[in-house]
């Protein structure tokens, strides 16, 4: 190959110094848009986190009732709908037989 004897010349086309107006605004638009749903999203987060806070207390007021009623009743196996309670005599002819070893 020969080898080119005068100098290659690249056109340099003028840097732009900023971006369009309308191409800022959408870039603004939708930079806020995320930042919005990430807010949301933490509101969500935390709304979730107290959620889940009450139910493991109202489980630990569950647990202290169903002691009360093992030791009132014998058992906690109650039926929430009507108040009835259920005896397993099953387990308390089991219990008897493990109390004769």
């Amino acid at each position: 190959m020969a080898k080119r004897k005068t100098p290659k010349t690249v056109e340099l086309k003028a840097r732009a110094e900023k971006v369009t107006d309308e191409q800022l605004s959408k870039m603004r638009e939708v930079v806020t848009a995320i930042n919005k749903a990430q807010m949301d999203i933490g509101v969500i987060e935390v709304r979730k986190h107290e959620a889940l806070h009450a139910i493991i207390q109202m489980q630990q007021v569950v647990q202290e009732l169903q002691a009360e009623f093992k030791e009132q009743y014998g058992t906690n196996d109650i039926n929430i709908a009507d108040g009835t309670i259920k005896y397993n005599d099953d387990n308390n002819k089991a219990d008897k037989k493990d109390n004769d070893r």
